[in-house]
């Protein structure tokens, strides 16, 4: 016969490591998904919740009245979400570069609605965070987010967070210097063809000013934009592994300002 039974003590203690892993899969780029049913994200969550109670050993918790576990379960609400959110900032990298190109070729007006995030998004945006989001399965990486989940139970017990906001400020400072640095880089090939593109333009001109360059130059920059684009395909891999240094830079930052 299986014995079911367990303490209050468990239940509270299970509730708690669900409240931080929950509030990771919320946020978290492919986990957090919008176009995720809600009922997938819940079984998840407690599959998980349930291997890290089994397997994990238990901290002392301390807490005496209700209002001591409430103030418990948000701070593992805010744990988890750190975590997540700072793997999630780096996904949103993409959709940085994605509007700097789309603003160079002239697409800026022809957004699309993003299933996984159901905003209003750009067209180069989507391409560039479907195709990273399917290194992220392909390489693996999102072992690693869960194994960062996991092991936060370790280096962070619960109720052991300590939130240090100068080291969280400056993380993002840093992070904002490479968001833009890296951007650009994605955006870089593109960027550069249509600057091209533009001098010659301007130059035909000068030198021919009975042509309409306005009109020729529109359909010329969506042309080489998208060639460019197609070229440079192949380069998404190397655009992945800049990604994931920072996702794995920036997560390692988020256990390190609350440890």
């Amino acid at each position: 016969m299986i014995n079911y039974t367990f303490s209050f003590a468990d239940l509270e203690y299970f509730l708690l490591i669900m409240v931080r892993i929950t509030c990771f899969i919320y946020i978290a780029p492919f986990f957090g998904m919008a176009n995720t049913p809600n009922r997938v994200k819940i079984v998840f969550g407690l599959f998980m919740s349930y291997l890290i109670f089994a397997n994990v050993p238990q901290a002392e918790v301390s807490y005496t009245t209700l209002a001591g576990y409430v103030v418990i379960i948000f701070k593992e609400a805010v744990c988890g979400f750190l975590i997540g959110f700072g793997a999630n900032l780096c996904m949103t990298i993409v959709s940085f570069a994605g509007r700097i190109i789309d603003m160079e070729v002239g697409l800026t007006m022809a957004s699309v609605m993003d299933p996984s995030t159901q905003q209003q998004t750009s067209i180069t945006g989507v391409f560039y965070n479907y195709s990273i989001m399917l290194m992220l399965l392909v390489t693996g990486m999102y072992q690693f987010l869960l194994g960062a989940l996991t092991e936060s139970f370790i280096l962070i017990p619960i109720d052991g967070q300590i939130f240090r906001l100068d080291a969280l400020l400056m993380s993002m400072l840093v992070f904002l210097r490479d968001y833009i640095m890296i951007g650009f880089r994605i955006s870089l090939p593109v960027f550069v063809a249509i600057m091209l593109l533009n001098s010659i333009l301007g130059i035909l001109a000068k030198t021919a000013p009975q042509m309409n360059m306005f009109a020729v130059g529109m359909q010329l920059k969506v042309l080489t934009g998208l060639g460019v684009i197609f070229v440079t395909a192949s380069m998404i891999p190397l655009v992945a592994n800049f990604i994931f240094d920072e996702m794995q830079r920036i997560v390692t930052q988020m256990l390190r300002v609350m440890i």
